[in-house]
C-alpha cells in the first residue's frame, strides 16, 4: 500500500522552539519570527483513502443494491508518554459501521493497520489489528473501539542542536537572513523531516477496496 500524507503539516509543526509563547506568536522583542512549538510525540493521523471500508455482495459487484456493509473510522484521539527515551504513543478509535440486511444478528471482523512512520515516507514500524462488530439481529448500525500503538526513539526524535540554533536564532530587522526561511535550507528541511514521526492507522484494505476509496 503506498501511502499518502494526512493533513499533518509536517514541516510546519516541526520547528522546535522552547520557552514560554504559545504558539503563532509574533517574536518582536530581538528579532523576527513566528514561534511554533514541537514535541517528540509522533502526530496521529488517517492516511487518505484508508479510512473508509465498503463491502458488496457478491464481492466483485459494485453496483447499490450489491451494497452489504459500509464501516468508518471516526473519533481518533492518543496519548504519548515521553518521559523515558522511549516515547510510547497509544491511539484509540470507533469504528462505526452500517448494515443493509438486517435480519439475524451477525459478527463483521475488519482488519486495520497502525504505522509508525519517519520522515513521510519510510515505515519504521507496522502491526495489523482486528475489530470486531456485533450486530443484533434487526439493528442496522454496530460500532467497536480499536487500539493502535507505536514507539519512536527520543533520540531519533529530537533534532540536532546545530539545527535547532538555526531555526531559533533571532534575526534582526533588516538583516538579509531575517528575510530567509530557515526552512528553505534543503539540511535543515532534511534534518526536520528525519526528526519527525508520525502514528498512522487505517482500515487494512485489499487493492479493490483501496481502488474503490480513491475512485468513488
Amino acid at each position: 500500500m503506498t501511502f499518502r500524507r494526512p493533513a499533518i503539516a509536517v514541516l510546519a509543526a516541526a520547528i522546535a522552539l522552547t520557552g514560554c509563547r504559545s504558539e503563532g506568536d509574533l517574536v518582536v522583542d530581538s528579532g523576527v519570527g513566528i514561534t511554533a512549538l514541537r514535541t517528540v510525540c509522533p502526530a496521529v493521523g488517517i492516511p487518505d483513502y484508508t479510512g473508509n471500508v465498503t463491502m458488496f455482495s457478491p464481492a466483485e459487484a459494485r453496483t447499490a443494491d450489491a451494497l452489504d456493509l459500509t464501516a468508518a473510522i471516526t473519533n481518533l484521539r492518543s496519548s504519548c508518554n515521553d518521559a523515558g527515551d522511549q516515547v510510547y504513543t497509544q491511539a484509540t478509535f470507533d469504528v462505526v459501521a452500517q448494515r443493509r440486511n438486517m435480519q439475524g444478528a451477525r459478527t463483521v471482523e475488519l482488519p486495520y493497520f497502525s504505522t509508525v512512520m519517519r520522515g513521510g515516507s519510510a515505515v519504521t514500524a507496522k502491526r495489523v489489528g482486528t475489530v470486531v462488530l456485533q450486530f443484533a439481529d434487526g439493528e442496522a448500525r454496530a460500532q467497536a473501539q480499536g487500539v493502535a500503538s507505536g514507539t519512536v526513539s527520543r533520540e531519533a526524535a529530537t533534532l540536532p542542536d546545530d539545527i535547532r540554533r538555526e531555526i531559533t536564532r533571532r534575526r534582526d530587522p533588516g538583516d538579509e537572513s531575517a528575510a530567509i526561511d530557515p526552512l528553505t535550507r534543503p539540511e535543515v528541511r532534511a534534518a526536520v523531516a528525519r526528526a519527525t514521526f508520525e502514528l498512522l492507522v487505517g482500515f487494512q484494505l485489499t487493492q479493490d477496496q483501496l481502488a474503490y476509496n480513491a475512485t468513488r
